[in-house]
């Protein structure tokens, strides 16, 4: 009786509040049409900020002192947004300041937070990445259950700004993937919110050194374009677009890209995405080597960008000025530059900028000829790439990749369901509406605990499969005893070669092939013969590990079977690939692997091969044969004594003279002086009274 009760009385008060609220009054009348008319000032930003800005401006001044406290928010809100587009950033942060005070005084969590998370942003365009991230803690603690879908959306995307400047691409993505998801809860502007979060997520994978996914995430943004038609939107994406394209050197095509958005900023009014496309512009002239229009471009970005104070757009025009002055002969000019700047995002914790302009001043410095500063630069650029990358990022962006792009066309069917249905909504009787609410509250009241339930035993099932999906997806790539991957993800991986062979011909032309690494560890056989293989298994652990630890978070590292371990290492040229083998070697050999109370020293002997191979395309002479010669020089290291690496840098003859030989005797082409050959030595053998036992014991050399 006592519940009966209750639910009576639960539901009397929700038709109590709902009949008050048909009954309306002027005042609400009134907001209704000021928040309409917002919405069209906001809508018209899309295509002219200029005049937006000027009418939202002019509505406060006359209106907005009148109006209710929910609309001088949300006039607010829109402002910042608009200042910020025009680049009077001053202005942009005395409105969030206003916002933050009226949304304060009129007790409006919502508006607070919104407030804060545009405070996180401008700590972040003024280089202070990691306070803009503790300040977004500090929000997402203290959000209240209630938060709007607008607030977590706006939560979500500020963390994945503030993830993707500080190089945590993995933990980027995921905000950003979550902020894609909340836009399916919002009431309005819905489209738009959605194309602005794939340009963003399309930029990371860029950055992912994914470029074809970037191009196929702008291609799903640039689908839902008919639903929104706003300029400011199209030139972002076509900014994505242009680097993504750049990316794959596809460069004409890149800097048609960056001249559309040029011309959509600057009919729209839109200051700061103006200075970025300039400098984009600039980017493009540097990669085609036209060096004197990159400089034009660059000082037109500066000029603009200081009238803006855009700290972040200064740093990137002054940087390209120093390329371009360096591309023109003047290199200590352009080196000045280039090093003001670099220091300039080192302070500001923006380490995957300052690694990415090393990258380029590296490749500078090796064009003019200048070896020892280039590599002193390529040294502190992997320095940099140590810091930035951790070795779980590739599984952890994989997993996100794979749930990002199964739900992306139902996503967008759902979408533009969604759109429609609401359409149909707006024609219906205002007053039949009415009713179904009232009737549908009620029914709401009765079924919602028996929902609520049957939804927390879904919503845990659903977690438990996809926890077990992921295990299974990542014990399919992994080797079960050391972690790394296995043989079939790398076969998966060499099978996306033959579509890449365009691109890869240009990477051969630049010097800058891939690299495969063979590595055997020396006698283990009679480690698991003479210590058991317990301890074999241990050496196998720890050598993978050392291996890991020891090449860059872009490298791949296999356990390619038995005691034999690949290192896949992209984009590396020769030199790069003999400083990486030595490091290898290195890194297994100079300590002794500890197994229990035993000290075992462990080398390891390795053939080393580019791929292409000598410029000689992969569909004469593809993978599996390049593999084959590297183990060939592997076993040429075995016999000269172990403990070391042999090379194969280039062809000495003709490629048809050479190849034939080459397959089948390594020995051979390097006797008739077909190949050159580099050789590379481990470290110098312990002397461990424990590892002199074992080997008496065992019978190793």
């Amino acid at each position: 009786m006592a519940n009966l009760r209750t639910w009576t009385f639960i539901s009397l008060c929700v038709c109590g509040a709902l009949a008050l609220s048909l009954s309306g009054s002027p005042a609400r009348a009134d907001e209704k049409a000021d928040l309409e008319h917002i919405s069209r000032i906001r809508k018209l930003s899309d295509t002219d900020n200029t005049e937006a800005l000027k009418q939202l401006e002019y509505l406060k001044q006359k209106q907005l002192s009148k109006s209710t406290p929910k609309v001088r928010l949300e006039a607010l809100k829109v402002m910042v947004s608009l200042y910020y587009d025009a680049g009077r950033i001053q202005s942009a942060l005395n409105s969030i300041a206003e916002l933050k005070t009226l949304a304060e005084s009129e007790h409006d969590q919502d508006g607070a937070a919104i407030a804060r998370i545009m405070e996180s942003y401008a700590l972040i365009d003024d280089g202070k990445p990691d306070d803009a991230l503790k300040n977004l803690s500090q929000i997402s603690a203290g959000l209240h259950t209630s938060a709007s879908a607008e607030v977590r959306m706006r939560l979500q995307s500020a963390f994945g700004s503030a993830y993707y400047i500080t190089g945590n691409f993995a933990a980027s993505l995921q905000h950003y993937l979550e902020a894609l998801r909340l836009t399916d809860e919002l009431t309005t502007r819905k489209v738009e919110n959605r194309m602005y979060k794939l340009d963003a997520i399309a930029k990371l994978y860029t950055n992912m050194k994914d470029p074809e996914k970037a191009l196929a995430t702008i291609d799903e943004a640039f689908s839902l374009s008919p639903l929104s038609h706003s300029p400011k939107t199209a030139a972002s994406l076509n900014i994505s677009q242009g680097i993504a394209l750049s990316a794959l050197h596809r460069n004409e095509e890149a800097g048609e890209a960056y001249k559309r958005a040029l011309k959509l900023a600057t009919e729209a009014g839109l200051a700061s995405m103006a200075v970025t496309s300039l400098i984009n512009i600039s980017d493009h002239y540097l990669i085609m080597n036209q060096y004197k229009q990159a400089e034009n471009y660059a000082r037109q970005a500066l000029k603009q960008a200081e009238v803006l104070k855009d700290k972040q757009s200064i740093a990137v025009a002054r940087v390209n000025i120093g390329f371009a002055l360096a591309g023109q002969g003047k290199i200590s000019q352009g080196v000045e530059l280039i090093n003001e700047v670099v220091q300039y995002f080192l302070d500001a914790d923006q380490k995957p900028d300052a690694e990415a302009v090393l990258g380029e001043q590296a490749a500078m410095y090796e064009r003019a000829g200048m070896f020892k500063e280039a590599l002193q630069t390529v040294r502190h650029q992997q320095k940099l790439s140590n810091e930035l990358f951790r070795s779980d990022r590739a599984k952890a962006v994989a997993a996100l990749q794979e749930q990002f792009h199964a739900q992306q066309r139902q996503k967008q069917i759902e979408l533009l369901a969604k759109e429609n249905d609401l359409k149909d909504a707006d024609i219906r009787n205002h007053r039949q509406q009415q009713i179904i609410t009232i009737l549908a509250a009620i029914l709401t009241v009765l079924v919602g605990a028996f929902l609520f339930l049957l939804y927390r035993r879904v919503k845990r099932i659903n977690l438990q499969l996809r926890e077990a999906n992921s295990q299974l997806e990542f014990h399919a790539v992994r080797d079960p005893l050391t972690g790394l991957y296995n043989r079939r993800s790398f076969l998966d991986m060499m099978k996306t070669r033959i579509a890449q062979a365009e691109a890869e011909r240009r990477d051969a032309q630049e010097n800058n092939p891939d690299c495969l690494i063979l590595l055997d560890i020396d006698h283990f056989k009679q480690i698991n013969d003479g210590l058991g293989h317990a301890i074999g298994d241990a050496v196998l652990m720890e050598v993978a590990h050392r291996l890991r630890k020891a090449v860059r978070d872009s490298d791949m590292v296999l356990r390619w079977g038995g005691e034999e371990f690949l290192v896949f290492s992209p984009k590396s040229s020769p030199f790069q690939s003999a400083g990486l083998v030595e490091r290898l070697l290195q890194a297994v050999g100079t300590e002794p692997v500890m197994a229990g109370d035993k000290e075992i020293q462990v080398t390891v002997t390795a053939g080393f091969i580019s791929l292409p191979f000598s410029d000689v395309p992969e569909s004469v002479f593809g993978w599996e044969k390049v593999l084959q010669i590297a183990d060939m020089a592997l076993y040429l290291g075995k016999a000269n004594g172990r403990n070391r690496a042999y090379g194969i840098s280039h062809l000495l003859v003709p490629s048809d003279r050479a190849l034939p030989v080459l397959e089948t005797d390594l020995s051979t082409a390097v006797a008739n002086g077909m190949v050159e050959l580099i050789e590379v030595s481990g470290p110098p053998k312990l002397d461990l009274s424990v590892s002199k036992a074992a080997e008496s014991h065992t019978g190793m050399q």
